[in-house]
This record gives C-alpha cells, structure tokens and sequence, in this order.
C-alpha cells in the first residue's frame, strides 16, 4: 500500500523524517508511536504529499502522490481541525463530502446513521457550525468525515485526542470493526500506548525521524511491556 524510499526531511538543523526504507502492507492497521518531536505529523504529511521532502519519495499503491492525484480516489486522512470546513454544520460538511465523491445524500446519510451511537447526540442535530463544537466534537466530525468515503486507506493522527474515555472505547471498536470489514489499510498515531495496542496489527516506533522499531502486534501484553520500557513505564 504504502513504500517509503531514502525519505528525509529537516527543520533547520532538526531532523523530522530520516527513513531509509519503509513498507506498510494492504490490511494493515499501523499503530505510530513516539515522543513529542518524534516525527510522527510530519510522517504524514509527507505521505500526503502536504509537505515536500528534502529528499526521496514515497508511493501509495504505486502512485507518487506529488506527480498525481489519483490516490486521493482511495484515501482518506485527519490530521487536525484544519482539515474541516468549520463554517459549516456537521451535516453540511458531510453532505459536502458526499457530493464531491459523487456519492448520493441518501447514502451518505445511510452511512452517517452507523456513527449515531459514536457521535454521542452532540454532532448530529445540533444545529452548530463546527467551529462552535467541543474539541471533542470537532474531532469525532473530523474522524467521521476520513471513513465516511470509507477509504482503502486513512489516516489519524492522535485520533484519541480530546475524547472522553467513553468515546475512546467507541472509537477502538470503530478502528476495529471498520478495519474487519473492508480490509483497508489504517495508521494512526498516538501517546495512548494502550489503545495504540489494543487495536493495531502491527506497532512502529518513531525516535528523532527514525523508525527504531517494528513490531508485528502478535501478543499484546509483549508489545505492551516493550513499549512500556522504551518509555520507561514501569
């Protein structure tokens, strides 16, 4: 799905994105973790062509995202409010959405009643423009509108961000059911190890720009006292 070739990137003297060789295979769900400064937003948006690279390149499904736009048919990603259209309604930015997919009101519709029970009663129906939602709320729209398309491949970034714990366990169930049943391709990142473990396939550690580690996530509890050492947890 995704191939990440000699990609560097720096700030200044700041080392963000330094990865010889990275490949993120069809179905997986890649839990991305690391310190603040790890690398982790500037990861994505380099893979989503919102940043340009230093030097080499990375391709999605085969596709170079900076020479052509036709991976955006396939992929969905949040990295923070700035991706919303924060003066609109929920159901308008969604409606938006669905119309430059082509997809008719009544399926998005139809798609939007399966996130009810996430949405919690306070995004639908409110009658709010997004800019005068909750931090929380504003993320649960923005985590919507990325599987709405119901994408091969979506990213989130901190998608645990600003939810309270009730919605982080929906959330976990989303990830997990949305990833069961159309085999896409996941990455999120987070500083919520637990939750990172709890639902991802496999667990890349990012340090200084560097994935250090690369972990199938084939026994939780081992992954998780792996993680808790490098981060000193115990």
């Amino acid at each position: 799905m995704i191939k990440i070739e000699e990609l560097k990137k720096a700030f200044g003297e700041t080392i963000a994105c330094d990865i010889t060789s990275f490949t993120v295979n069809d179905g997986d769900v890649l839990g991305l973790v690391g310190n603040n400064g790890a690398g982790k937003t500037t990861l994505f948006r380099l893979i989503l062509d919102l940043l340009k690279p230093d030097k080499g390149h990375v391709e999605i499904d085969g596709i170079d995202p900076s020479e052509s736009e036709d991976w955006k048919g396939f992929t969905a990603a949040y990295i923070d409010e700035g991706f919303l259209i924060d003066y609109l309604t929920p159901e308008e930015y969604f409606a938006f959405l669905g119309k430059i997919s082509g997809m008719p009101q009544k399926e998005v519709d139809a798609r939007l009643s399966t996130y009810e029970h996430f949405a919690g009663g306070e995004v639908f129906g409110q009658k709010k423009l997004i800019r005068n939602l909750s931090a929380g709320n504003k993320q649960k729209v923005g985590i919507i509108s990325a599987l709405l398309r119901q994408p091969r491949l979506a990213i989130l970034d901190e998608p645990f961000n600003f939810l309270d714990p009730s919605s982080q366990g929906q959330l976990k169930h989303l990830i997990t059911d949305y990833a069961a049943q159309t085999g896409s391709t996941i990455i999120i990142s987070s500083h919520n190890l637990q939750h990172t473990v709890d639902i991802s396939t496999r667990i890349a550690l990012l340090e200084k720009g560097h994935i250090i580690r690369d972990m199938k996530n084939e026994s939780i509890e081992q992954t998780r006292d792996e993680l808790a050492a490098y981060f000193d947890l115990q």
